[in-house]
C-alpha cells in the first residue's frame, strides 16, 4: 500500500512593511522636542525697530523713487521670513555632515525648486517692473568658483552663519555674530582692493541650461536633481537616525504664530522665494548679498581718505557707478539693510531680540576670521549661498551646483576646525542637533 504524504500548507506571503511617506519627517534618534512658549514682545526694540524700518523706507521713496523702497521693503519681508523660520543654511550643512540630518537641505530643495520655477516663469517670460530686464545669474567655471566656495563654507562653519544668516543674526542682537559681519566686510574690501590679484585666475564661461534646452527644460532638469537630493537625504538620515533639530519658542494660533512664533521650514522656504522673486522682478536680478559688503567698507576707506575709485575693481563695468552712487540705490546695499531691520522686527516681536554679551575670546575670534574668509570666498566664487549657490541653482546654472557640492566638501573641513575655537560640532549621542 502506498502511503501519500499530505500536501504541505503553502508558505505565509510576506508581507510589505509600512509605506513610507516621502511627505512624513525622516526617522531621528529620538522625539523632535517640545517648542517653548515665546516670552513677551520686547516693546522697545520693537518701536525702535518699527521706527526705523518705516523711517527709512520712507526717505528711500521719497529721496529716490519707488524701485528702491520696495526693494528695501522686500528686504524687510526677507528678513522677517528668516527670522522667524531660522532658515539656514550654515546649520543645515553642518547638521547633514555631522550627525546626518538632512532636513535643513531638503527645506534647501523647496527653497531651490520653487525659486526655480519663479525664475523660469520670470525670466522665460521676460517679466519685469520699473523697465527692468530680468536675467539669470551665471558664474563662470574655475578656479575662482572652487575655491572661493570651499573657503567660504569654512568661513560659514567658524564665524556661525551664512551671508543671510549674517545679516538677520545681527539684527536679532546677536553679538559674536557682528563681528562675522565686521570680518566679512574686511576680507570683501580686501579682495576688491587685491583684484588684479585674482580676476585672471583660469575659468571657463558660464554653462546655462537653457540656453540649450530652453527654460522649460532646464525648470524639469533643475526639479529632478532636487528630487535625487531630497531623497538621497531621507536615505542618509533612515540609515543614521541622527538627533533632531532643536525647537525655537513658538505660540499657538495661526495669525500668532505668524507675527510671533517659530514657522516651518516650508513655510519659511516658499516666503523666502517669493521674496527673491520678487527682487528679480524689481530689479532685472537676482537676491544677493556680498557685493555690498565690499561697497560698504569701500566706501569707508574713502571716508577715511583713501582712493578706492582708483582700485581696477572699482573700474570694472557696473561696479564704477555701484561705488558712485548712493548707497541707498545699490539693489544688495537695500535688501541687506531691510534684513536686518526686519529680522529686529520679528526677533522683538518673538521676545527674542537681546544683546549678548561677554563673548568668549576664542569664539570672537573664530568669528573674525570666519567672516573674513567668507569675504574673500564670496568674491572668489562670484558669490555667496545666495548670490551663487541659491541664484545659481535656480537660474539653471551648473555654476551653482559646483558651488554646492563643493561648499559641503567645505563644511567638512570647516567642522574639524571649528573644535581649535572651542566651537561645538553635533553628535549622534545628542539629544538635539
Amino acid at each position: 500500500m502506498t502511503t501519500v504524504s499530505p500536501t504541505p500548507p503553502p508558505a505565509p506571503r510576506a508581507t510589505a512593511g509600512p509605506a513610507v511617506s516621502w511627505l512624513a519627517p525622516a526617522p531621528t534618534r529620538v522625539p523632535p522636542p517640545e517648542a517653548p512658549e515665546a516670552p513677551p514682545v520686547r516693546r522697545g526694540p520693537l518701536a525702535f525697530a518699527l521706527l526705523l524700518g518705516a523711517g527709512l523706507d520712507a526717505y528711500v521713496f521719497a529721496r529716490h523713487g519707488a524701485k528702491p523702497g520696495v526693494l528695501l521693503l522686500l528686504g524687510l519681508g526677507l528678513g522677517f521670513a528668516l527670522f522667524h523660520s531660522r532658515f539656514g543654511f550654515t546649520s543645515a550643512w553642518r547638521q547633514l555632515i555631522a550627525v546626518g540630518n538632512g532636513a535643513g537641505l531638503r527645506a534647501h530643495t523647496l527653497l531651490l525648486g520653487t525659486t526655480a520655477t519663479l525664475f523660469a516663469l520670470i525670466i522665460g517670460t521676460g517679466s519685469g517692473l520699473f523697465g527692468s530686464e530680468p536675467a539669470p545669474s551665471a558664474g563662470s567655471l574655475g578656479i575662482g568658483l572652487l575655491v572661493g566656495a570651499f573657503v567660504f563654507a569654512i568661513g560659514m562653519q567658524l564665524g556661525g552663519a551664512c551671508a543671510s544668516g549674517t545679516l538677520f543674526a545681527v539684527g536679532s542682537g546677536q553679538t559674536s555674530i557682528v563681528l562675522t559681519l565686521g570680518g566679512f566686510i574686511l576680507g570683501s574690501t580686501l579682495m576688491a582692493w587685491q583684484f588684479d590679484l585674482w580676476k585672471d585666475l583660469p575659468a571657463f564661461d558660464p554653462v546655462v541650461l537653457s540656453d540649450h534646452v530652453g527654460w522649460f527644460g532646464s525648470w524639469g532638469i533643475t526639479l529632478l536633481a532636487l528630487a535625487g537630493i531630497y531623497a538621497l537625504t531621507r536615505a542618509i538620515q533612515r540609515r543614521r537616525t541622527p538627533p533632531p533639530t532643536g525647537a525655537v519658542p513658538t505660540t499657538r494660533g495661526a495669525a500668532r504664530r505668524a507675527l510671533r512664533g517659530s514657522w516651518p521650514l516650508a513655510a519659511g522656504a516658499v516666503v523666502l522665494a517669493v521674496l527673491g522673486a520678487g527682487v528679480l522682478l524689481v530689479s532685472g536680478g537676482a537676491w544677493g548679498v556680498t557685493s555690498a559688503f565690499a561697497l560698504w567698507g569701500s566706501e569707508l576707506v574713502g571716508v577715511l581718505g583713501g582712493h578706492p575709485e582708483s582700485w581696477s575693481f572699482w573700474q570694472q563695468p557696473g561696479n564704477a557707478e555701484m561705488l558712485a552712487g548712493p548707497v541707498l540705490t545699490d539693489k544688495n546695499s537695500l535688501t541687506d539693510i531691510g534684513i536686518m531691520v526686519g529680522a529686529a522686527v520679528a526677533a522683538s516681536l518673538g521676545g527674542t531680540w537681546a544683546l549678548h554679551r561677554g563673548v568668549p575670546w576664542r569664539t570672537g575670534v573664530a568669528a573674525v576670521l570666519g567672516g573674513v574668509l567668507m569675504g574673500i570666498g564670496a568674491r572668489l566664487a562670484g558669490g555667496c549661498n545666495i548670490g551663487a549657490y541659491l541664484a545659481g541653482i535656480a537660474s539653471g546654472s551648473l555654476s551653482g551646483w559646483l558651488w554646492g557640492a563643493t561648499a559641503l566638501l567645505g563644511t567638512w573641513a570647516g567642522l574639524r576646525l571649528r573644535p581649535l575655537f572651542g566651537l561645538a560640532n553635533p553628535k549622534p549621542s545628542d539629544g538635539v542637533c
